[in-house]
């Protein structure tokens, strides 16, 4: 529905068109935003941290439109589920805290479509293109949505993502609904076997998947360890030294509640950790980042008392 323009009160009737005019045209604008928000750029997370909602990545109808005509707040507390793999321990399976339950995955999605991408490419005997590497940089380590919505489609939506996360050894993600990556619905689990396609020099097509040639997962691993320093947090609070990661924030439409996810591979007490921690149901952002961040440092603890 095109929007109206209500009068607006001003003091002076000679300077009425005038304001009327700029109401209209603020309102317009506004709406042309939401209609264009699948490639758009929006603030980054590091103001998100003091709880700015303005930093929600918008990027599906979903999170850009109004909530629902009566829609009411959750009123539950927020769950987490952190998963972590010792890559230098001798357990071969993540310790998992939380039930390990499908959550969005908002913008941690980026990871899946670039290893899409890059398998993708190596199926057909090439190297990425340099407009893909163009669009593959700023996505994972600016989380441009503008780069991913095109991507999502030169990978094939859905069914691309899919496909590769058979090969890659994922089991329970499932593609967002057409346009809808950040939709994606992902386990703390199938981020680890992700995460291990890219990070665990250990893998053989025996063990787990090897799909990734070392020359893939080099380059996903530089992109994930030179993130913008905006989008430093999450996993990486629980590391002792570098970290590389990717890191997603969504506020759902429906409940006005934030989903705020981190995943990445840090180094802790001389270990190699991979984490993964998927949170839904944050009254803020910041909220949401200090769980995250308060439940990575706690399961990386605990996996390093294990060992």
């Amino acid at each position: 529905m095109s929007p109206s323009c209500s009068p607006v009160t001003v003091r002076s009737a000679t300077r009425r068109p005038a304001r009327r005019a700029v109401a209209c045209a603020g309102v317009l604008l506004a709406s042309v935003t939401t209609l264009v928000s699948l490639g758009a750029l929006h603030a980054p997370p590091a103001a998100a941290a003091t709880d700015t909602p303005a930093a929600a990545e918008a990027h599906t109808p979903e999170a850009a439109s109004p909530a629902a005509p009566g829609a009411q707040p959750h009123s539950g507390a927020a769950r987490v589920t952190a998963a972590v793999l010792d890559l230098d321990g001798t357990d071969p399976e993540p310790v998992v805290r939380g039930d390990d339950t499908p959550y969005d995955t908002a913008s941690i999605v980026k990871l899946d479509i670039l290893a899409a991408l890059l398998l993708q490419a190596q199926d057909a005997g090439r190297h990425l293109t340099a407009q893909e590497r163009a669009l593959a940089a700023p996505m994972i380590q600016h989380s441009d949505n503008a780069a991913a919505n095109t991507l999502w489609r030169e990978i094939g939506l859905a069914p691309g993502l899919e496909a590769a996360n058979k090969r890659l050894g994922l089991t329970a993600t499932k593609g967002g609904p057409g346009g809808k990556w950040g939709l994606t619905r992902t386990t703390a689990s199938d981020q680890i076997r992700l995460l291990r396609a890219v990070f665990d020099d250990g893998l053989t097509p025996q063990s787990g998947t090897a799909a990734l040639t070392e020359a893939s997962r080099g380059y996903i691993r530089t992109l994930m360890s030179r993130v913008a320093a905006d989008q430093s947090w999450g996993v990486s609070a629980a590391s002792g030294s570098g970290a590389a990661l990717k890191n997603g924030w969504l506020q759902r439409n429906t409940t006005d509640l934030w989903d705020v996810n981190s995943v990445g591979r840090i180094t802790a007490g001389g270990h190699r950790y991979l984490v993964a921690v998927l949170s839904d149901g944050s009254a803020t952002m910041g909220q949401g980042v200090s769980l995250v961040e308060k439940t990575a440092k706690a399961a990386v603890a605990s996996a390093a008392a294990r060992a």
